[in-house]
């Protein structure tokens, strides 16, 4: 495969927030909701900011170990977890839930961002190491938005009457979709393999947790990415005292209640927090912890504790207490010796209103960096554009714009009316003048009579632009079929379509030209045209 790469700022595609797009651009406003910089002087100050605040690393070596004890990984993916223990070694983060067979494309942009974030600066500061770290999601219990995946336009869905935390579910009647997906991939060089791979990844695995863990480490294990299951009491012992502090002062809430205040100043405010920021996790149970006069009970259930039963259970099952997104971030960077974390614009949006509970807490707020988002035109597509002569700024816009912006670039005929307008108006402004010469009152007859001629030649130039474009209906179907086909739905591509035949088409090859495309810590939106 040959592919051409360029980076284009993300105002040009239209599909991120301000907010988004703000950070990238550091304004001034912004600085007070973050620590460092997204770029080698603000990871540097974050290395050194790590340093001074412990990790646990012991337990985390044990926790990922245990993880791993069953898993065919790479030598790279096993020395990863050993150099953790070391106190000059560092994690690059990015999270996501374990949506099955990756989710969305932007999935695997996030881990190899991840990836090469670790090398670069593994290049510019070697008295250190740097892994690059998958934290799993595993605790999110909302099914509909993990169960699907959309495939050459369909969208395929594993269909389960499970409840609770998505990662702890089983895997039964995900054959069928293995089943599906079969169907339409297996005809490609690598579909058969793909197939195998995902049939042993999930028909062999107890759990979603698990069979995400075996695919994920699948894609990546040669780049060194450590895949992170936190859902585990070794770990969770660590947050006790920040979940008492949730339970029973409501501390976090009026944290990050104050810092929101501030950033809605000017912004959309992505997360609001709860009195608790808490789930109570058991079995098949995910349910909202929610506090009364008398003590907890659990949202939806006949479960209560008193406040000494609550106390109790928390110290004896750390396991059973799941963070929300007010308080995922603390726990990821409590027990990780991170310095970095990459996330879509959403996800830098609600990191935007942690800053002061890190403080609170005494830990380092690590920097953020937007991910990679991509933009992959393949061979013939590629082809397509090139001969409809559509720049990077006008692929952007939707296909009636494109088309009307093409046809007056290529028609010989006049097709706006703009110069005439103008001297219309122009005429009856010289018919104002004389008017009210006469009568005074008669400016505001002119100026209906002159709305109503600017009227109608607004429609008369529509009319000549429809009659010029149906000499090119034939130029109409293409850019469609071009839209279509880069932006399914109507949206980025990396936000509907999947890895999967991606992958059954290229095999590894597909992972390592995105890896060699990813402009690390340059932030920018990239085109990847295979030529």
């Amino acid at each position: 495969m040959n592919y051409t790469s360029r980076g284009i700022k993300h105002e040009t595609t239209k599909a991120f927030s301000h907010l988004a797009t703000d950070y990238i651009n550091q304004p001034d406003f912004l600085k007070n909701f973050y620590t460092n910089t997204p770029d080698l002087q603000g990871l540097h100050n974050a290395i050194t900011d790590k340093k001074n605040k412990s990790v646990n690393r012991e337990l985390l070596v044990e926790a990922l170990t245990e993880q791993y004890k069953n898993i065919d990984t790479s030598e790279k993916v096993l020395a990863n977890i050993q150099q953790l223990s070391l106190e000059n070694t560092f994690t690059i983060c990015t999270a996501h839930q374990p949506n099955i067979f990756t989710g969305y494309l932007y999935f695997v942009y996030k881990i190899l961002h991840a990836v090469k974030i670790a090398e670069e600066l593994k290049s510019k500061f070697p008295e250190n190491n740097y892994v690059p770290v998958y934290y799993m999601g595993s605790e999110d219990n909302d099914i509909e938005e993990l169960n699907h995946i959309n495939l050459n336009g369909d969208r395929l869905t594993w269909q389960t009457t499970q409840s609770g935390s998505v990662g702890r579910m089983h895997t039964k009647g995900i054959a069928e979709v293995i089943e599906q997906i079969s169907g339409r991939l297996s005809i490609f060089p690598h579909g058969p393999a793909l197939i195998a791979v995902l049939k042993d990844a999930y028909l062999t695995s107890s759990t979603i947790q698990e069979a995400t863990l075996k695919l994920v480490n699948f894609l990546f294990k040669a780049y060194g990415v450590v895949v992170l299951i936190a859902d585990t009491p070794v770990l969770k012992k660590q947050m006790i005292p920040v979940f008492k502090d949730d339970l029973f002062n409501h501390k976090p809430k009026n944290i990050v209640e104050a810092t929101a205040r501030r950033l809605s100043e000017k912004y959309h405010i992505q997360v609001t927090p709860r009195d608790i920021n808490l789930f109570y996790m058991k079995d098949n149970l995910r349910e909202r912890i929610v506090k009364d006069d008398n003590g907890f009970r659990i949202n939806n259930t006949e479960i209560y504790f008193t406040k000494e039963a609550m106390e109790k259970e928390l110290e004896n099952n750390p396991q059973r207490f799941s963070p929300n997104v007010v308080l995922r971030g603390l726990y990821q960077e409590t027990i990780l010796p991170d310095i970095a974390f990459i996330g879509g614009g959403s996800e830098i949006a609600y990191w935007l209103e942690l800053k002061d509970l890190f403080i609170h807490y005494n830990i380092p707020f690590p920097v953020l960096i937007v991910r990679n988002s991509f933009l992959i035109i393949e061979e013939k597509m590629a082809e397509l554009a090139g001969k409809l002569r559509i720049d990077d700024e006008l692929l952007f816009d939707d296909a009636n714009t494109i088309f009307s912006t093409l046809v007056k670039a290529q028609s010989h005929q006049q097709l706006s009316v703009k110069k005439e307008s103008a001297a219309l108006a122009d005429i009856y402004e010289q018919i104002k003048k004389i008017s009210a010469g006469v009568d005074p009152t008669l400016r505001q007859h002119v100026d209906v009579l002159k709305t109503r001629a600017e009227k109608n030649l607004e429609r008369l130039e529509k009319k000549i632009l429809r009659a010029e474009k149906r000499k090119h209906q034939d130029q109409q179907a293409q850019i469609i079929k071009l839209k279509t086909q880069l932006f399914p739905n109507n949206s980025l591509q990396e936000r509907v379509e999947n890895i999967l035949p991606y992958y059954a088409k290229y095999g590894d090859a597909f992972i390592s030209m995105l890896y060699e495309h990813s402009p690390a810590l340059h932030q920018q939106f990239t085109i990847i045209t295979q030529q």
